[in-house]
């Protein structure tokens, strides 16, 4: 929550801004699956994902300067696939290159446009954010798990 202060005259005014935001939890036997999970589990949350075909599949890049930026801009990049032309709601994702030298995926999205007649609205998701982002590795146990703030 937060404010914004100004004096009119005596008078102090106070408006408080309220901002909505749910918390992604994805999990997998490797960081990728983890990453592919948790793309999934964000377009799970703006529709439900049984009513969407796999008819199109599109490809999408991005790098990050560290493992946290890496997880943002990859799910910055799918949110703007739904945002955007070709609104593209992707019930599958397979990450094809996941280099964390470079910190850099290559993603195809395979999906179907996103229709009002067809997919039922979900939650609107309008950014991702850093805040609190946790990425979790056991490699001993083969168990990852990312957590990630978004803004509803």
């Amino acid at each position: 929550m937060s404010s914004e202060l100004s004096e009119v005259g005596r008078r102090l005014i106070v408006r408080f801004m309220v901002y909505f935001v749910d918390r992604l939890h994805a999990w997998g036997s490797s960081l990728k699956e983890a990453f592919e999970q948790c793309g999934i589990a964000m377009n799970g949350y703006m529709t439900d994902l049984e009513t969407v075909n796999v008819d199109q599949c599109f490809k999408i890049e991005a790098q990050g300067d560290d493992l946290e930026g890496l997880l943002f801009r990859f799910l910055d990049e799918l949110l703007f696939l739904f945002c955007a032309e070709p609104f593209l709601i992707a019930r599958k994702v397979e990450i094809t290159k996941f280099d964390l030298d470079t910190f850099s995926v290559e993603c195809l999205c395979y999906g179907e446009p996103f229709d009002l007649q067809r997919h039922p609205q979900g939650t609107e998701v309008k950014a991702i954010t850093y805040s609190a982002m946790q990425i979790n590795q056991d490699s001993v146990k083969n168990y990852y798990e990312v957590f990630v703030i978004i803004d509803i």
